[in-house]
């Protein structure tokens, strides 16, 4: 493992359903895989807002789309009947963890029972080589400490969102122990990323979408949690993680099954005030507005990743650091605002990616 294009390639010419295809990590992941000819089903809701990157990308012309709802088994199923997947991303999900305060039980229902439809339709398919099931480095029963959290460390969460995934994860584990363990020439593995940022993601509440709408508007960037700390990251590292353990399932799934972190360096700690500084001066002009608000819901502060294991079992690290995450990300937005094509701009970078770790 370690040769990025190679793990890419390994998927040419295979059938790999993406559910959650419409999101931001979806449409990058599922454009990725096209690009090296894997054949792309993809099952999700449709995609939020008019700038929506799946819609920009036309990745419907593109992939096999269908729009559906993970919670309805049997539309997952019938997607499963049709595309006799050989390997599936899951990513669909409730992802914000403000709309899970005031939405607790869509959340729990799309990120637990959704995902248990999903584990249920691979426990039954035939056609199934590698699972690889997405969570979120919140899983962890967040104590606000330095050191970062291993795979091994307690799950659970404050916040629906963070329960939401801890649960996930609890339902994988008991998946791969009582059903997947005895399924012959098939791996599965759950991974858990830091905080994603990059181009094409304009959701509600997120750091890297707000400021560039303020910027936009050429209004102050507003921040509720300035010195929070997340493991901040490209789009393109967690997503190079998940497609280095799908080639790893394929090829030898007895060293890949179980839980992955994919994030930056431990020691790679900025805070969101310093994401906003970033944004502002590779836009090029802008200013910065602390707002703070006793009654707001709780979110962590302090979250990192420890990620040796990934590092010397995959042979993975992170291409690009903090300084050029952001350079990358900001650059994207201004160029697709100053009417770049969506498609082209996004495959550049995705080019600029792979290159940068030969």
């Amino acid at each position: 493992m370690g040769n990025l294009v190679a793990d890419l390639e390994a998927f040419r010419g295979k059938r790999v359903l993406i559910t959650g295809h419409t999101g931001f990590k979806g449409s990058w992941l599922s454009l990725w895989l096209h690009l090296h000819g894997a054949e792309v089903f993809g099952f999700a809701l449709p995609p939020e807002g008019e700038s929506a990157h799946f819609s920009a990308l036309q990745l419907d012309e593109r992939i096999d789309h269908t729009v559906g709802d993970i919670r309805n088994e049997s539309q997952l199923a019938s997607i499963f009947d049709r595309a006799q997947p050989e390997a599936v991303f899951h990513l669909a999900a409730q992802a914000l963890v403000r709309r899970s305060y005031r939405d607790p039980i869509e959340t729990f229902s799309t990120n637990v029972t959704g995902s248990l439809n999903v584990l249920e339709c691979v426990r039954h398919s035939d056609s199934v080589k590698a699972l690889v099931f997405v969570t979120s480095d919140k899983c962890y029963l967040n104590q606000e400490r330095q050191a970062g959290y291993s795979e091994d460390d307690k799950l659970g969460g404050h916040d629906p969102y963070s329960a939401s995934k801890a649960a996930a994860e609890l339902a994988f584990a008991t998946y791969n122990a009582s059903f997947f363990a005895t399924k012959s020439n098939f791996g599965a593995a759950s991974v858990r990323a830091g905080n994603v940022i990059g181009g094409g993601d304009w959701s509600e509440d997120r750091i890297i979408p707000d400021c560039i709408r303020a910027l936009r508007a050429n209004d102050a960037i507003v921040l509720r949690k300035p010195q929070a700390t997340r493991p901040w990251q490209h789009v393109l590292e967690p997503l190079s993680g998940y497609v280095t353990i799908g080639a790893g399932l394929f090829q030898n799934p007895s060293k890949v099954n179980g839980s992955w972190n994919f994030g930056p360096p431990e020691n790679a700690v900025h805070t969101v005030h310093e994401v906003a500084e970033k944004c502002v001066e590779h836009w090029g002009s802008g200013s910065i507005e602390i707002q703070s608000n006793p009654n707001d819901p709780h979110e962590a502060s302090l979250l990192q990743l420890n990620c040796e294991k990934a590092h010397a079992q995959l042979g993975w690290n992170p291409r690009w650091g903090f300084e050029r995450t952001l350079q990358e990300t900001v650059s994207w937005y201004r160029s697709v605002v100053g009417g770049a094509n969506v498609f082209n701009t996004t495959q550049q970078q995705i080019k600029e990616y792979e290159e940068s770790g030969q």
